[in-house]
């Protein structure tokens, strides 16, 4: 009997993460080694169980999927099939350089297809360098098409008005459900139905950092950064405000803000 295909799941929404775990264990000849809601979850869930197969979700706060491939070390690499809502600059960039991709929500037999795909990989042997130089080069085409112009304002429903409050006056965004809270730099408060991870990603680069899985704060408002125990910070912005930095996110912060 041809042995079990091994996967890792990694995905941050959980109705998302458990429909895809429940079509793989539709598959007889398919075993899910781990499932991870992070991408740090994922990297240390790919180096301890050394899957045949990864399913990364595109974006995921912290670190995304193409973050989770970055990190890997080479030896622990395997075959990688990205998981995303349509996202036009990663399908393009996929497709040319022949790396599987899954559009949510992710269809049956197009799963199949993947699970197929990956094991004829490994069934001819293919070596972890074409794996590994294919996605380095579908990244570096993704990054560098994936330049969609950047908000400028957000509308904010108001009773029977709509605000467009300017990008630049925006302090911190907070996720709290299924809820955004938009903290402005005079301190108005405001809340918009929508995903954090989605908005990061139609902010400018660099215009925002990510202090913890669901929290930006505007890299000009943050005016001190207080060292707290175990490692992690304290945010303070020019509003007063004062988030806290996730152990993972304070290294980039230091790396970020805290060198000359």
């Amino acid at each position: 009997m041809t042995a079990r295909l091994r996967v890792v799941i990694a995905d941050d929404e959980r109705p998302a993460r458990s429909f895809l775990a429940a079509l793989l264990r539709s598959f007889d000849d398919v075993v899910i080694v781990a499932e991870a809601t992070t991408g740090k979850e994922a990297v240390q869930a790919i180096e301890r169980e050394h899957p045949d197969l990864a399913l990364l979700d595109l974006h995921m706060p912290e670190l995304d999927g193409i973050g989770v491939v970055r990190m890997l070390k080479k030896s622990a690499m395997p075959l990688i099939a990205f998981v995303t809502a349509y996202d036009e600059y990663a399908v393009r960039a996929f497709e040319v350089n022949a790396i599987d991709y899954l559009l949510k929500p992710v269809e049956k037999a197009r799963l199949r297809e993947a699970i197929n795909r990956a094991q004829e990989r490994i069934e001819h042997s293919e070596i972890a360098a074409e794996q590994s130089e294919r996605l380095r080069t579908a990244v570096v085409a993704y990054e560098s098409t994936n330049s969609a112009p950047a908000l400028e304002r957000i509308p904010v429903r108001k009773r029977d008005e709509v605000l467009l409050v300017p990008v630049s006056q925006i302090a911190s965004i907070v996720a709290d459900g299924q809820l955004l809270y938009l903290t402005t730099v005079k301190g108005e408060r405001h809340s918009i139905t929508y995903r954090l991870k989605d908005l990061e990603l139609r902010l400018a680069p660099g215009q925002f950092v990510r202090l913890g899985r669901g929290t930006l704060a505007n890299v000009d408002c943050i005016v001190k950064i207080n060292s707290m125990p175990g490692g992690t910070h304290v945010a303070v912005l020019t509003n007063g405000q004062k988030l806290q930095v996730s152990r993972l996110q304070s290294r980039v912060i230091r790396d970020r803000l805290l060198k000359l």
